[in-house]
């Protein structure tokens, strides 16, 4: 290139900021007021201030972008305490109209990397689908809003604020439990109001950075001003606005148009989802799915159609030697209870679960497919007591909370027609998961919950007073009731203790029935950064590179939980009566994703197979009975069969819905929330047309007519004695 062309582009380019700078200084004004300015000054020190507080959370981040991340939480007070302080505005009436409907059009990028900061994500992680789906997103409610109003002030302040509440949800939510914020989890407000203030609400670097493009967005929502159009061109717009906005919202929930296009959440991984399109993307996108309608071609005449298929039991394969009288039946359901190498392999110090790893004798055990990770407990516990599967179910959707609103035939009225007694039992709060409601549909006669086993005065004094402190918690329980020293494990009630209420309940119980009891336990619920005296990290992982406080944490509890188990099998040993014990895990823990990765051999756990996916969905179940019963261990069963498993093994009659999915296990042995696996161990993801298709079809069917069509329903394929359903 000549020296002369070079000279003449330097040229041009000189020009071109001379002239800019000139057209600037022409037609650009900015003024600044002394209260805005000593505003700003006091905002950008109080800000600075708080990401100097905050600025641990980004050091610690193991990526390189940390220090940039802490380089623009420093300039952003700066920003807005300069955002405050000036205004900038044109001097043509015309400009300025351009520059604030140019404004609108820029406002959702700023509105999307707000909440993206609190998912982790940032605008160039994000796949340009998930970019585009957030614009059109925000573009709509802008349109939606400003044709309601007509204001862009109030576009701002209706939307932004309400994204960075949902936002922050999800940020702690995502941090707590390993898992996104779904709509589904306003419906469970109240469990999680009942178990926040066993969480560490630390200060997240996202939540830091969020928060400062929230009160940006704020100071531009109070200086920008609604250009003025003549009245007939104004509502043109705003009409304009309302129907196009109008047209896409139908569109998406009242019909496919967008689905087919493949403008749908990741069903298969939430998280994923998530991170690949967005926070706002992922959450709106899920509120499509909270309806449930009935399946395509569904037919309440011809439900019954489908249970003349189930072959009768002839006797030629049976499970058990029966016991000479009904067995007792005590199952439990344990928190979070797993075996995480199921995963991958990993050195401890010492067995972490040595009683249940060698429990064989009279003893089926296996791996248990259950529908969920981390949280969502009450979907596996609706899945064990009904049959039904959350696979029919709209993604990310709780059934107790939603979907049990009237009498449901479960596993407590199949052993109710059998002659025994029900007892449930959850040493937590009752109101979690509308379990009080639910336990009444179901049929227990009696629900045992942390309201019956200490004073509410106390519980209110733990929460009102205890800071989330465990050893405060347990100082109030040794001061009131000084015999219950070993009550608690952290802030729950221990395994330990809640089988010593299970044992007194058994023995104070009506003897001249057999008796069943279905028991919730708490001692390994989340929140494993909190250190408690009464707790003893005695597991440590001694073939990983760094130390996982969460895994070491909850690994320990698993040996507490081991031990208790121990105490209830010996204690039931002696007992003559014939007696089962069912017991199994509900989900996964929310330990470090890194640990989880370490172990599965991934780099993320956005990048886990479909059979990696199903890993993370099996915990341990055992079926123990203390009289001879055949030994088994069973490789893959989903927790929906895991009661017809249950009632074989007990000798007791099924139900016409019970024999149905004994039939079906034999095809597909595993129906959850991610696929399905059939006998051959062929995988598959929810969805895909394949050669089961039509079984899935009507076992969806079945299970639609039992839950959701109340004036069809076929009572009589779900319950085993003629008469009609408890009104």
């Amino acid at each position: 290139m000549s020296g002369s062309v070079v000279a003449f582009k330097k040229h041009r380019f000189k020009s071109f900021f001379y002239n800019f700078g000139d057209w600037c200084k022409e037609n650009i004004t900015v003024s600044r007021s002394k209260s805005g300015t000593i505003t700003g000054a006091v905002l950008a020190c109080v800000l600075t201030v708080f990401t100097l507080i905050g600025s641990s959370s980004f050091i610690t981040l193991n990526n390189y972008s940390r220090w940039i991340l802490l380089a623009i939480a420093f300039m952003l007070p700066v920003l807005i305490g300069v955002a405050c302080a000036y205004r900038i505005s044109l001097k043509e009436e015309r400009h300025q109209k351009a520059f604030s409907i140019i404004l609108v059009f820029l406002l959702p990028i700023v509105t999307i990397t707000m909440t993206e900061c609190f998912n982790g994500v940032f605008i160039y992680d994000m796949t340009y689908l998930g970019f585009f789906a957030n614009y059109a997103l925000f573009m709509v409610l802008y349109f939606l809003f400003f044709a309601l109003s007509g204001s862009i002030r109030f576009c701002i302040f209706a939307i932004n604020p309400v994204m960075y509440g949902l936002a922050l949800t999800h940020a702690y939510i995502l941090d707590f439990r390993g898992t996104p914020f779904l709509p589904m989890d306003f419906l469970g407000f109240k469990t999680a109001m009942n178990v926040a203030g066993t969480y560490n609400f630390r200060l997240l670097y996202n939540v830091i950075l969020g928060t400062y493009l929230m009160i940006l967005l704020a100071i531009i929502g109070v200086k920008i001003n609604t250009p003025k159009f003549n009245s007939t061109f104004r509502l043109a717009v705003r009409g304009f606005m309302g129907v196009f906005a109008g047209t896409v919202i139908i569109l998406f929930y009242f019909t496919s148009v967008f689905v087919n296009a493949g403008v749908k959440p990741d069903f298969w991984n939430q998280s994923r989802g998530y991170k690949n399109y967005g926070f706002a993307f992922s959450f709106i996108g899920n509120t499509k799915y909270l309806f449930v309608s009935a399946p395509k071609g569904y037919n309440a005449s011809e439900i019954g159609d489908y249970f003349k298929s189930v072959p009768e039991d002839d006797g030629t394969k049976p499970v058990i030697i029966p016991s000479e009288s009904a067995p007792n039946i005590i199952c439990i359901m344990n928190e979070s209870l797993a075996d995480l190498k199921i995963l991958g392999d990993f050195e401890t110090n010492i067995d972490y679960m040595p009683f249940m790893h060698n429990l064989t004798e009279n003893t089926i055990k296996g791996n248990l497919y259950v529908p969920v990770v981390g949280a969502g407990t009450s979907n596996t516990e609706f899945e064990f007591l009904t049959g039904n599967s959350v696979a029919f179910l709209p993604a990310g959707s709780n059934a107790y909370m939603l979907y049990i609103k009237d009498y449901m035939p479960s596993l407590v009225s199949t052993l109710a027609s059998q002659g025994y007694s029900s007892m449930a039992m959850h040493p937590y709060y009752a109101s979690g998961w509308n379990r009080t409601n639910v336990y009444k549909y179901m049929g227990f006669n009696k629900f045992i919950s942390l309201e019956n086993l200490i004073d509410m005065t106390i519980l209110k004094d733990y929460t009102n007073n205890g800071n989330n402190n465990p050893d405060y918690f347990q100082a109030l329980i040794e001061q009131n009731y000084p015999d219950r020293s070993n009550m608690l494990i952290r802030q729950y009630v221990s395994d330990s203790y809640n089988y010593k209420l299970i044992i007194e309940d058994f023995e104070n119980r009506d003897k001249s029935l057999p008796y069943f009891a279905f028991n919730v336990t708490m001692q390994n619920h989340g929140g494993y950064t909190i250190d408690a005296a009464n707790f003893d990290e005695c597991i440590s992982i001694t073939s990983a590179a760094t130390y996982y406080p969460k895994a070491s944490k909850y690994l320990s509890l698993i040996k507490a939980s081991d031990d208790a188990f121990e105490e209830l099998i010996t204690y039931f040993k002696n007992i003559d009566e014939p007696t089962i014990i069912c017991m199994f895990g509900d989900h996964h823990p929310s330990v470090e994703p890194e640990f989880i990765s370490e172990i599965m051999g991934v780099n993320s756990l956005n990048e886990l197979s479909l059979e990696q996916v199903q890993q993370r969905h099996i915990t341990p179940f055992f079926i123990w009975a203390n009289y001879d019963i055949e030994e088994q261990y069973i490789e893959k069963i989903s927790s929906n069969y895991l009661s017809c498993l249950l009632l074989n093994v007990a000798g007791l009659k099924l139900t016409d819905y019970d024999k149905y999915l004994v039939n079906l296990y034999e095809t597909l042995p595993v129906i959850d929330s991610i696929g399905y696996i059939d006998n051959d161990n062929n995988y598959y993801r929810l969805g895909e047309e394949t050669q089961y298709t039509e079984l899935l079809n009507q076992y969806e069917k079945i299970q639609y007519n039992l839950i959701f069509d109340k004036k069809n329903k076929q009572a009589k394929y779900f319950y085993l004695t003629e008469t009609e359903e408890p009104q």
